[in-house]
């Protein structure tokens, strides 16, 4: 039974995030639907001396848009983001290791949209870093043309999906009677029990980018995303 997760591409996601990916076979980029403003796509936070910092991709006023046509107005903010993350990181003990490929994932190409910078970094974080084989589709290259549930729920069917790992939030509007009727089922991630690890500037927090977890962790990533369930001791 082919497992399925379908999300909107995040800017530098969390590690949640990439726990959903490393749980499916196949992870869908649902990023033919309406941009929402202050929300994951385009900002995610980093930890600073003086507390968690927001860095966000400006956009410019008009944003009655599908994610996937969000254009940037210009490529700036690849220098200012990148200067933010070493300057508060520069001290992080596998910083050293890691910088210079996450430069090279900003710079890879002159983006012209968020989408493709999104999941770009995405796919190649997950591969490279992670060593994750989840397959990636874009759910503007699959044919479905219906709204909300049923596109998700057409999404899973276009892919021969039978079992669909939604995040926890959408329990508030998922029905969960069209999953039945499908014979798709359906569970919700739960993000609790991430073990704590050294983070630069106390105090702790777990909803920070992954680059905070990469330059604190290094190759212990995985242990703090997903290898503790199997494995709980220590590594604080």
């Amino acid at each position: 039974m082919k497992k399925v997760a379908i999300i909107q591409s995040s800017y530098i996601p969390w590690k949640g995030y990439f726990d959903i990916i490393h749980d499916v076979d196949c992870f869908i980029f649902l990023d033919d639907v309406q941009y929402t403003n202050r929300d994951w796509r385009n900002r995610n936070k980093i930890k600073t001396n003086s507390g968690e910092r927001w860095l966000t991709i400006p956009l410019g006023s008009n944003r009655d848009k599908l994610i996937t046509e969000m254009e940037f107005k210009d490529l700036s903010w690849r220098e200012t983001h990148l200067h933010s993350i070493e300057r508060f990181y520069r001290r992080a003990e596998h910083f050293s290791k890691y910088y210079k490929l996450i430069k090279e994932y900003y710079y890879q190409h002159d983006w012209l949209r968020l989408s493709d910078f999104n999941q770009n970094f995405i796919k190649r974080f997950s591969t490279e870093i992670l060593e994750i084989k989840t397959v990636f589709l874009d759910s503007s290259k699959i044919n479905v043309k219906q709204k909300k549930l049923n596109k998700i729920i057409g999404l899973l069917e276009a892919v021969n999906g039978g079992y669909y790992l939604s995040g926890p939030l959408a329990r508030n509007y998922i029905d969960e009677s069209e999953f039945i009727k499908r014979n798709i089922k359906l569970y919700y991630k739960d993000y609790a029990g991430y073990p704590e690890y050294k983070q630069l500037y106390p105090p702790f927090s777990h909803y920070v980018s992954i680059l905070d977890l990469l330059f604190n962790v290094g190759d212990d990533i995985k242990y703090y995303i997903w290898e503790w369930r199997e494995n709980p001791k220590s590594k604080s």
